[in-house]
């Protein structure tokens, strides 16, 4: 787990959560390096233009804001390692990530009883529902974007679909989105697959998928999973089309 820290000027926070004479600490957990790093890369370089445009606010800070950036390489007990860190030592009044499902999935059970801010960037309706005080979810929701996917099958005259999905947050969370809405829009779902975030090969998986009748598939996932499946499906002549 890799630290970074910097700091900007800025009042954000309601006087309390900490003494007068200290900065405000405000907590980051990005997937700075591992497969998640096209996510918590950016994540990061954001967070310190935001801190130099805090810098260039021309009136008087009432109080420094320091913010604390982890690295947890897209491992969700690193993850975790972080968060504990960053409550109990230093002391941050507010969080930002992580960046990916699965490793806020595993950090939920940990900020239940904090009554610090939790803003989240990741878009399974899980994270918010049901309410948790003080987590806040930023991105629409994956049920949003399988909605649009089942509308534009349709439109295409597709309607028996098969779905391959990660076994990370993510593709739980998109997988339990599609069987939701699947029977509403009238999408027959002929097979069910689940690979592995580190899986290189799913021919496996799509040789069954070969012997439905399924017209498209839908793959939920993040690099290099759905790469891979794509790759696989062009070399195993599957016929299906693929989203």
């Amino acid at each position: 787990m890799v630290g970074f820290s910097a700091s900007c000027s800025r009042p954000c926070c309601p006087a309390g959560f900490v003494r007068a004479d200290e900065p405000i600490r405000i907590g980051a957990i990005f997937s700075v390096t591992g497969p998640a790093s096209f996510l918590g890369e950016p994540e990061r370089k954001y967070r310190e233009d935001a801190g130099k445009r805090h810098q260039q606010i021309r009136r008087p800070p009432r109080r420094k804001v320091e913010i604390i950036v982890y690295d947890d390489e897209t491992d969700a007990t690193k993850a975790v390692t972080a968060l504990d860190r960053l409550i109990k030592k230093d002391k941050v009044v507010a969080i930002i990530g992580p960046s990916t499902s699965g490793n806020t999935s595993r950090s939920c059970r940990r900020w239940r009883r904090r009554r610090s801010r939790w803003c989240r960037a990741r878009r399974r309706k899980k994270i918010v529902q049901p309410t948790r005080p003080y987590v806040f979810k930023v991105v629409p929701s994956d049920i949003l974007a399988v909605k649009k996917i089942f509308l534009h099958a349709k439109k295409a005259g597709i309607s028996r679909i098969a779905i391959l999905s990660a076994s990370d947050g993510y593709g739980a969370g998109g997988r339990e989105d599609m069987k939701e809405l699947a029977p509403q829009m009238g999408i027959v779902i002929v097979a069910d697959e689940v690979y592995g975030p580190k899986d290189t090969d799913m021919t496996a998986q799509l040789t069954k998928i070969k012997g439905t009748d399924a017209q498209a598939i839908v793959c939920w996932g993040t690099n290099p999973g759905p790469a891979v499946i794509s790759r696989n499906a062009c070399n195993s002549g599957s016929g299906r089309r693929s989203t």
